[in-house]
């Protein structure tokens, strides 16, 4: 954007006022404590800005929007946010709704320093605050007038820990973003930015609040870095595919505004820009910033653009040099600076806020639109396209004796398909998309389906409650149950949550490797929180009682009785035993299925802890419970995994120690802990050494003393050696993921069953004949072990091309390993994309086994994934008891 000449309001301080440098110059970052400040000065000085606390952060700071817009406007900001949020529940009539359109503002959301080491976000967005609360030129003015600005933090403790690590170098050669010694979120680091959809955490919770409850915006802009090499900037729009739920309207709009941001860069000559099959970005994923904006009707936008504080290089990749549709006008190898990654975007800042004040009534009107498409759809008979059922239209042409196969079409209609195909799969009865579904109050762990239902209120969606008992299609349902009906707004998000994601096939040609997601294939929140659920696909009705948007369930579980039994199934019950151990009363657990047994002495720890309580007579093969000392491995830089199981611990009220590979390595676990829990990650592969060949981290002496002994790597030479001692001494070891590669480094009889023979040598299978990215996979579980208590004979678990085993020799026979979950199906696949998933037939996927007076513990599965698998949280849980 070129600012030269540019009329500003001098009494507006200038970043370089209050920070002593320009936003843009070389080694300079700004603190969140400073641009706090800086945010507070212009609401002082200028009648344009308001300045909003959205909530408190993990680390207890204040989380702040900046509100800017024409002084008129931000005097009536409470009317244009009641419009849009009217506009955007689409409960009105389309004459109203036209009206509002043209009364009210467009919403737009502009946000940085999500992820914290990608230092262009934050400073584009106090640039971007300043020129919006200062400047009068034409444009400016014209987008004051006509769009209320959300600029908003989304990451104020990352912005402190790093600017803070890279300032620290009073010399500007040595400052660096790399070598951060924590994550730059307490507990997710770049995971803040997949809990969009379950809103675990306190910055997400805030920003949802705004996003999905409060403001509604047409328009959020989520900026990112780095772009891929050789370009500048990757944006709008993105390569498919997308998702098939959402409006067809939405995918439009995002070409329309990724123009008008690609156009503003050509004409001020900044090349660079790359779109679709330029970068990896798609729109098929829920739980991003941007992309839960999708599910909502929101135009969601994300720029990763390159550029650092020390300056760097755009590199020379030829293959980026010759203009395409995805790449226009590409840019050329040359130094690149901070300043110059400022200006990109703030340029793009302007490109998608002129764009929303010269379409303001479009946009406003066409969320509407789209939420009474939504509506519309969910209250009729309705069928939404999906590979699956495309493969079962070629099917029936198959079977029914159609010489046409799939794609054989030519232009003009020659050689195509007789519709009665069409009509057998996308008018049968039985393929119709749901109006709704009911959660029933006499599900086994409904406490948790109240805590998924939280995670969709949180998103705006409807809940209702049932007032009186009522059936439906048969079924009786107990007062206290709740339903979530399609007919609203944003049915695209309460579908994505319920029903299972049909991701494509996706290859860049026959025969060769599959295209991986950007992120997870499938990631149905309700199979991963083990809902139970009904699927009504006829219109239903019943004593409910719509819950006001916004506000969230509480349990409603009576105490009675002077002794109390607290299933296994659900899992607030272990934050009660928990609570209650703490406190020295004792808790006994039923030898047979794991349930915990309390006297009376627990009632006031009960009440508060709200469980559900379980009517059973008592058992007498019971054995007194008692805490373990529990171990969390991480490193030095923090593991995002180690992180979210971190958050769970505390959720539970666990105690955990969080030790590090020297911890390890100095061996005697067995008089400090009980049981350890190594994540993925944290064990090597016994492959060519894994990461105990390497060195891993900084040097100790670059970084402060009180963070050096959290370096290094779990190694097969020092590390596994006192974990085998650990475990024959009487430790537990409870491995996830990757880290059950710790079962090899024992010799322990088991090989990876994802293998084949070639030529007589077993060798991996390849992706062109397996792969599973992350997806939801059904898999039996044995429900008599403890390790399994409370869960039920089939479950739901999150599987990411994750180890499945097979047992050697006698390895059952000889009691030496206890099987614990498997694949008894060649089709386990409940919601994602697996390719090639008969292989996992028969496969095990955890196991328990003795090693001396300890067991290991290997789940394959992801089992604690981001805090969302609600439903395999218990396979943790159980082991960390004595």
């Amino acid at each position: 954007m070129i600012t030269s000449g540019m009329a500003y309001a001098q009494d507006v301080p200038s970043p370089k006022s209050h920070f002593g440098f320009n936003i843009g110059d070389n080694y300079q970052l700004a603190t969140y404590t400073q641009t706090e400040a800086y945010f507070k000065k212009l609401a002082q000085a200028s009648k344009r800005v308001k300045l909003v606390d959205i909530g408190k952060t993990e680390e207890g700071r204040s989380q702040y929007m900046v509100i800017v817009s024409s002084p008129e406007n931000i005097q009536k900001l409470d009317r244009y946010k009641e419009i849009s949020q009217q506009l955007a529940h689409a409960e009105i009539t389309p004459e109203k709704a036209r009206a509002l359109a043209q009364e009210g503002k467009a919403i737009v959301w502009i946000d940085g320093g999500l992820h914290a080491t990608e230092t262009v976000g934050a400073h584009q967005l106090i640039q971007t605050a300043y020129e919006f609360a200062s400047k009068t030129d034409p444009e400016t003015t014209r987008i004051l007038d006509n769009v209320i600005i959300l600029f908003t933090h989304a990451n104020p403790d990352g912005q402190e820990l790093v600017t803070n690590w890279y300032m620290r170098e009073k010399d500007t050669a040595k400052r660096s973003l790399s070598g951060l010694p924590v994550l730059y979120e307490k507990y997710a680091g770049h995971d803040n930015n997949r809990d969009f959809f379950m809103l675990n955490l306190k910055e997400t919770q805030n920003i949802g609040r705004q996003l999905f409850i409060e403001w509604i915006p047409q328009i959020m802009y989520n900026h990112h870095q780095a772009g891929p090499a050789g370009t500048v900037v990757a944006g709008p729009p993105y390569r498919d595919p997308f998702n098939y739920v959402f409006d067809a309207t939405l995918l439009t709009s995002l070409d329309a505004v990724g123009a008008a941001m690609h156009t503003r860069l050509n004409v001020e000559g900044k090349p660079g820009y790359t779109q679709r099959g330029g970068s990896v970005f798609s729109t098929w994923y829920n739980g991003g910033l941007r992309t839960t904006t999708y599910f909502h009707n929101m135009i969601g936008l994300l720029t990763e653009i390159v550029g650092s504080p020390s300056p760097s290089e755009i590199p020379l990749v030829p293959a980026r040099l010759l203009p395409n549709s995805d790449s226009p006008n590409p840019v050329t190898p040359r130094k690149w600076y901070f300043k110059n990654s400022i200006d990109y975007s703030v340029s793009l800042n302007y490109a998608v806020l002129n764009y929303a004040q010269r379409h303001a009534d479009e946009l406003l009107f066409n969320i509407y639109q789209m939420g009474r498409n939504s509506i519309d759809k969910g209250k009729k008979d309705t069928w939404s396209f999906s590979p699956k059922k495309i493969e079962a239209i070629n099917a029936a042409a198959k079977k029914g004796g159609s010489n046409t196969a799939a794609g054989d079409f030519e232009f003009g209609g020659r050689n195509t398909m007789n519709v009665k195909y069409f009509d057998t799969v996308m008018n049968a009865a039985a393929n119709r998309d749901p109006r709704g579904y009911i959660l029933s109050a006499d599900q086994p762990d409904f406490n948790s389906a109240i805590k998924f239902l939280n995670a969709l209120i949180r998103t705006g969606i409807v809940v209702e409650k049932a007032t009186a008992p009522f059936s439906v299609s048969g079924r009786k349902y107990p007062a206290g149950s709740y339903v979530v009906k399609t007919d609203q707004a944003f049915r695209p998000h309460v579908l994505d949550m319920f029903e299972p994601q049909d991701h494509p096939n996706d290859f860049k040609y026959d025969g060769g490797a599959p295209i991986p997601p950007y992120d997870a294939a499938g990631w149905t929140l309700a199979y991963l929180m083990d809902v139970k659920f009904d699927r009504i696909q006829d219109d239903f009705n019943g004593p409910f009682e719509k819950n006001p948007y916004g506000k969230l369930l509480v349990p409603e579980n009576k105490l009675n009785g002077t002794s109390y039994v607290l299933s296994a199934a659900q899992n607030d019950s272990y934050t009660a035993v928990n609570d209650l151990l703490k406190k020295n009363i004792p808790v006994y657990r039923s030898n047979e299925n794991g349930d915990f047994y309390v006297s009376a002495a627990g009632k006031s720890i009960i009440e508060k802890a709200n469980v559900k309580l379980k009517q059973t007579s008592e058992v007498k093969n019971k054995s007194k419970v008692s805490a373990a000392r529990i171990a969390l491995w991480d490193n030095y830089g923090g593991s995002m995994a180690s992180g979210w199981m971190r958050f769970i611990m505390e959720q539970y009220h666990y105690d955990a120690t969080v030790i590090y590979p020297q911890d390890i390595d100095a061996g005697n676990l067995k008089s400090k802990y009980d049981v350890v829990i190594f994540v993925g990650g944290a064990i090597p592969s016994p492959q060519g050494g894994g990461f105990g060949s390497r060195a891993f981290g900084p040097k100790a002496e670059d970084i402060p003393a009180n963070y050096r002994n959290r370096l290094g790597r779990v190694t097969a030479d020092k590390s596994v050696p006192q974990l085998k001692k650990f475990l024959e001494d009487g430790g537990n070891i409870v491995t996830i993921g990757s880290s059950t590669n710790l079962a090899y480094h024992l010799n322990l009889p088991v090989r990876s069953a994802m293998t084949e023979i070639i030529n007589g040598e077993e060798k991996r299978l390849p992706a062109e004949k397996y792969y599973v990215p992350g997806s939801v996979l059904k898999v039996e579980v044995d429900t008599k072990q403890p390790a399994n208590w409370g869960m039920e004979k089939d479950a739901d678990v999150y599987f990411d091309n994750s180890p499945v085993f097979k047992l050697t020799g006698d390895a059952i026979a000889a009691g030496k390993i206890k099987p614990l979950m498997w694949f008894d199906s060649a089709t386990p696949l409940r919601s994602g994309w697996a390719w090639g998933q008969a292989y996992l037939q028969d496969g095990v996927t955890a196991f328990e086994a003795s090693v001396g007076k300890g067991k290991l513990f290997a789940f394959g599965p992801e089992i604690a994934f981001r805090a969302q698998t609600h439903g395999t949280f218990k396979l943790i849980f159980n082991q960390l008891y004595k």
